[in-house]
């Protein structure tokens, strides 16, 4: 944490803050490998890649690139390892593929797994994700957080690297929605917009413990809804309409709504004047 002295300039401030620096990360050049790894893994690039050499190369200088990048979060005691990273990446990359496709299937607007592929942002949120838990479950420092920022930044879609996702996971328009560090989410899940999976409290001692909730799986979670708490399970098969507020568990096969009252009025009646003075 960087220590604010009255009597240093701010020069001299700055000079602390680079001294007392733990890592020496590029930040841009993580979040830019990101996006071109996933632009060359879902084929969004311009030129196709047509020869067996030719991708195992980029590969191959995508792995070296990340060999630099994640030696300047570690230690030197520590032994500098990428192989555990790409090693899942077949087992990461059909995950995704799964997802894409289960995003056409439940989507009327999506033509085609391509279109999702290159256009939904809540595709890439999901794969960036995908990618950065990996890091996460192997302790991987700083990396994980810059990547699903960087997510975050370009599609308004929080989710914790440490959150643990099912596959065939759907999110829908996305804008919005937070997904916290400890939340669960089984298979087959749908969510859209402004959905906030939270912790009913934020202070640092629960910083160890289950503070978000359990999302089993086949739920669907329509707009706004709120869900908080460590011990709030929702169970298989539910529906959670939109813009309620859960901290309790729902029991499997559930139907949850806010019911609200909608008034509507004729905007100029006719016992009222249109055209009055004051």
């Amino acid at each position: 944490m960087l220590e604010i002295i009255p009597y240093m300039t701010f020069t001299e401030q700055l000079h602390l803050g680079y001294q007392n620096r733990k890592f020496d990360i590029d930040k841009r050049k993580t979040e830019d490998f990101i996006d071109r790894l996933f632009r060359f893994i879902f084929f969004l690039e311009y030129q196709r890649c047509s020869e067996i050499e030719l991708i195992e190369k980029r590969l191959s200088d995508f792995k070296a690139e990340f060999t630099e990048i994640l030696a300047t979060v570690k230690t030197e005691n520590e032994k500098v390892e990428s192989d555990v990273f790409f090693e899942k990446f077949p087992e990461i990359y059909r995950a995704l593929q799964n997802d894409a496709q289960y995003i056409f299937e439940n989507d009327p607007a999506a033509q085609s797994v391509e279109e999702v592929v290159f256009s939904y942002p809540g595709f890439f949120a999901i794969a960036v994700y995908r990618l950065s838990h990996e890091l996460f479950k192997n302790k991987i420092p700083l990396i994980p957080r810059i990547w699903t920022e960087y997510a975050h930044s370009k599609t308004g879609i929080d989710i914790h690297p440490g959150a643990v996702i099912g596959e065939n996971f759907f999110i829908d328009h996305g804008t919005g929605i937070v997904i916290g560090e400890t939340t669960v989410i089984g298979r087959k899940v749908k969510i859209y917009q402004g959905v906030t999976l939270g912790a009913l409290s934020v202070t640092k001692d629960l910083q160890d413990q289950k503070r978000h909730p359990t999302i089993e799986d086949r739920v669907v979670i329509y707009a706004n809804a709120t869900i908080l708490g460590g011990e709030t399970i929702i169970g298989e098969n539910s529906l959670i309409g939109g813009n309620v507020w859960i901290t309790e568990s729902v029991a499997p096969n559930s139907v949850v709504f806010h019911k609200g009252q909608v008034t509507v009025k004729n905007k100029f009646p006719g016992n009222e004047p249109i055209n009055f003075i004051i």
